[in-house]
């Protein structure tokens, strides 16, 4: 498959997110950042996904300007704290994002947690002024329980068009994949490689030998085929591109009926703080 055809695949909802990614979470170093997100929109990349607690939202803003891929083509996503989630901190320190980013608009603004400062009346109303003013085109949330997205729902008028949420195949999220597919969410998979322990699962392994590939391909590939848009992180060229090459991975009924029957529920992240 040609980069243009794996491009087009990426992105197979129209006018909307591309389902591959490029995560930047413990990407701080301005310049190995601003290289990796150049890196990945020259592999083929049209998804690049930051946040305010990543302290690298200048360095993501540059490689996007170094890249040789015209703004309007990048769908960008960035993340507001759990400390900046009362109304007025969610306007002023979104406008601080888009200085950082050296962009007029994102595509798609997080709440990071349903914690903190995070208080469902208080919070999304901000979200909506964002969208008004054009700061803003999608309003997504993170780490949110569909209790916390049934209350989202009912104080805002706006559509949730994500909810981005650790997810693996050994955290396969079946209940908020349900929950999303019925209330048209798109579920957005960080740490979509369960921080490199897909590496170490044989059913992952075997399969990825059978499809000459990785597990982390094998792994976004399940993703792919649940409808769930994954940002993996990666720092070097060889990760982003091998991530990259996941699309060309077609995984077989057998495949998948394997990997859903793998007995393991394994988070990686889980904060204090968390809502679960």
């Amino acid at each position: 498959m040609s980069q243009e055809q794996r491009s087009s695949e990426s992105a197979p909802r129209a006018d909307e997110m591309p389902m591959l990614g490029l995560g930047t979470w413990q990407n701080e170093d301005p310049e190995q950042c601003a290289e990796s997100v150049r890196t990945a929109l020259e592999t083929g990349y049209r998804h690049i996904d930051t946040a305010q607690a990543y302290s690298n939202e200048e360095a993501v803003g540059e490689g996007i300007e170094g890249a040789d891929v015209p703004r309007e083509d990048v769908f960008l996503a960035t993340k507001v704290w759990k400390s900046s989630l009362s109304y007025d901190d969610v306007i002023h320190s979104t406008t601080e994002s888009l200085d950082e980013l050296g962009v007029e608009s994102v595509d798609l603004l997080y709440a990071h947690w349903p914690a903190g400062e995070y208080d469902a009346e208080d919070t999304l109303p901000a979200f909506a002024e964002l969208k008004d003013r054009g700061a803003i085109d999608r309003i997504g949330v993170s780490n949110f329980e569909p209790e916390h997205l049934d209350t989202a729902h009912e104080v805002l008028d706006e559509p949730i068009f994500a909810n981005q949420v650790e997810c693996h195949p050994l955290l396969p999220q079946d209940e908020l994949r349900s929950y999303c597919d019925e209330h048209d969410i798109e579920l957005v998979a960080y740490s979509p490689l369960a921080r490199g322990e897909v590496f170490e699962v044989d059913e992952l392994t075997e399969i990825a030998a059978k499809h000459d590939a990785s597990a982390a391909q094998v792994s976004l590939a399940w993703l792919r085929e649940k409808g769930v848009t994954a940002i993996p992180k990666a720092t070097g060229k060889d990760h982003i591109e091998d991530n990259w090459d996941s699309l060309d991975v077609d995984l077989d009924d057998e495949d998948i009926e394997t990997i859903d029957g793998i007995d393991r529920e394994e988070r990686q992240v889980d904060p204090d703080f968390a809502p679960w």
